[in-house]
């Protein structure tokens, strides 16, 4: 989990896209009115985003109390309650829709990620993220992944190396590439290598790779390529990964899966809000008694 404060710019950014110069809907809202909502389920899945949530609703105003129903992890379904919010009834509203926005996107990749994941729980591989994701919202993206039971691929190009097709054909041979490659990062770094062939991954382990990545191969060669390594390299496939052949490619026995459409054509989870409860400030009220 990352320190909540590297998130503050881009709910500021997404703050600044929805209300813009300001919100004209609330100008018919009194200043002082208080109110309390409460966040509902519309959809069965995994919620995630709780603190995002917080934190938008108190960047609008900190003064606005939230209380959280459910935990990031939690198996929810229409009609579950997620949270109340309590505060200025015209800064939640203003803050609604992006409250909602950031909960439904990472509900919808925790969702799907446990799905997978639970599909091949019994075959001891893991499920993994990929690069494939939104600008701006890799890390949210990614922590969704973990809190679907998923784990985390690289975070970019500064992590590890990842020498992909269009890297090995600019060199010309897999080994003369990751050769050079050890003499430019130190030796605390990985190194995956894509194969697309058995050749390859022939010359891969023969080059001393960390990882070695199987491309969209046959299930059949990819039983080939595990056998072969033996446990000497670690072992991910990647391509065509779906629902209906997570299981069939896990039995290859592979150690990792990555799959792209974890975050990259995620379905969301519908919530809504609802507010009621309309009522003048009471310390507003106070204070104009004590001038009284």
């Amino acid at each position: 989990m990352f320190a909540t404060f590297q998130y503050e710019e881009l709910i500021e950014r997404a703050l600044k896209e929805d209300i813009g110069t300001g919100d004209l809907s609330t100008l018919i809202i009194p200043e002082d009115y208080q109110s309390e909502a409460r966040i509902y389920a519309k959809a069965h899945g995994i919620i995630c985003g709780l603190f995002i949530a917080e934190m938008t609703f108190k960047k609008i105003d900190p003064y606005i109390d939230v209380q959280m129903q459910v935990e990031d992890g939690d198996s929810i379904g229409p009609g579950t309650l997620i949270m109340k919010i309590n505060g200025s009834l015209a800064g939640i509203l203003q803050a609604e829709r992006t409250v909602l926005n950031f909960i439904q996107h990472l509900s919808g990749i925790s969702s799907i990620t446990r799905r997978f994941v639970e599909l091949v729980s019994d075959l001891g591989v893991k499920v993994t993220d990929t690069r494939k994701t939104m600008p701006g919202m890799r890390n949210l993206q990614k922590y969704a992944v973990r809190v679907g039971g998923g784990t985390n691929h690289r975070f970019g190009l500064y992590d590890a190396v990842m020498l992909k097709d269009n890297h090995l054909d600019a060199i010309g041979k897999l080994a003369e590439a990751v050769q050079k490659i050890k003499t430019k990062v130190g030796h605390m770094v990985k190194i995956e290598v894509e194969c697309e062939t058995l050749e390859q991954v022939r010359e891969a382990v023969l080059s001393g790779v960390d990882v070695i990545m199987l491309d969209n191969m046959s299930l059949q060669d990819m039983k080939t390529a595990v056998q072969y390594i033996n446990h000497r390299v670690v072992v991910e496939a990647s391509g065509g990964v779906r629902e209906d052949t997570v299981r069939q490619i896990a039995e290859t026995g592979v150690d990792i899966i990555s799959v792209g459409r974890l975050t990259h054509s995620v379905e969301a989870i519908d919530f809504s809000m609802v507010v009621d409860d309309f009522k003048p400030s009471i310390q507003k009220h106070l204070h104009s008694a004590e001038k009284i």
